[in-house]
């Protein structure tokens, strides 16, 4: 049974993995060919037109200078990912909206234009080629999102089957380690052991390893504290996979010591006893 518990959480877990990626998964692309051609030629006037029009100049200033929105002169967040601006432009972020309304022509225009003006500069237009491209990376949001300890956007079934992986794989972990440290059957008495070199070399380095991964932890804690005050985004990975080494290599302790350094005492009942062990 502890082996069907954690063949049953892999099959699920693998369904969780599918129904998660698959709400991230960004739309595909549809590369235009008269939008390519012409945007090279648009995107100065056109361009300006839209951010006028749309409403762009009334957040971020007619010269980028920001305003209710972000600053867009001399940003080198946006130049360094063109395919930033147009994700928000088409997606919105925050308080600013999806531009639906504009064209695709429009929506390249306008990106252009905030990517060349003021202070702006990248080497070659933006193209639906590039969009394409830079969506077949993880965005910046969605890593964020998945970051955290409980993600915002999370829903009931993600919830669910995460939480049936959880109890099937502990159920099934305890059922492999009784069977481990105790056997299939119970023998009445009390069990002397006796550690082997081999079982005080393991502990050893058991016990290594945990201080090492905590004193890795308190490492990257003193950091990520450190960087928090420039806005440096937190290493949570890093965090989390040092706790849970720390966490591992205790239970391999435990069940080492527990294995081959402590008597076991097994119980019967007796003839009048109704909770039979």
């Amino acid at each position: 049974m502890p082996w069907v518990a954690i063949v049953s959480a892999a099959i699920m877990w693998i369904i969780l993995l599918f129904l998660f990626n698959k709400e991230t998964a960004p739309e595909p692309v549809v590369v235009d060919p008269e939008v390519v051609a012409t945007i090279n030629q648009t995107w100065p006037t056109l361009g300006a037109q839209v951010y006028t029009s749309a409403g762009c100049v009334g957040c971020h200033g007619a010269n980028g200078e920001g305003g209710a929105g972000p600053v867009l002169a001399g940003n080198e967040r946006i130049t360094q990912d063109p395919v930033y601006v147009h994700t928000i432009i088409v997606e919105g972020k925050g308080q600013m909206p999806a531009f639906n309304q504009l064209k695709d022509e429009e929506v390249y225009a306008v990106a252009n234009y905030v990517l060349n003006s003021w202070g702006n500069s990248i080497e070659e237009p933006l193209t639906p080629a590039q969009v394409a491209e830079g969506q077949s990376k993880i965005d910046p949001a969605v890593l964020k999102n998945r970051s955290r300890f409980v993600p915002e956007d999370i829903k009931l079934p993600e919830i669910f089957l995460a939480t049936f992986v959880m109890v099937l794989l502990t159920y099934g972990l305890i059922g492999l380690y009784s069977v481990w440290a105790e056997g299939q059957e119970l023998h009445p008495g009390i069990h002397k052991v006796r550690a082997t070199p081999v079982a005080t070399l393991a502990m050893v380095v058991t016990l290594g390893l945990s201080l090492l991964f905590s004193v890795l932890f308190v490492r990257q804690m003193v950091a990520d504290y450190a960087g928090w005050a420039d806005r440096v985004m937190p290493n949570v990975a890093m965090e989390g996979f040092y706790a849970a080494m720390i966490l591992l290599t205790l239970a391999v302790a435990t069940g080492l010591y527990k294995k081959f350094f402590m008597d076991g005492e097994v119980l019967v009942e007796d003839a009048s006893g109704e909770f039979p062990w």
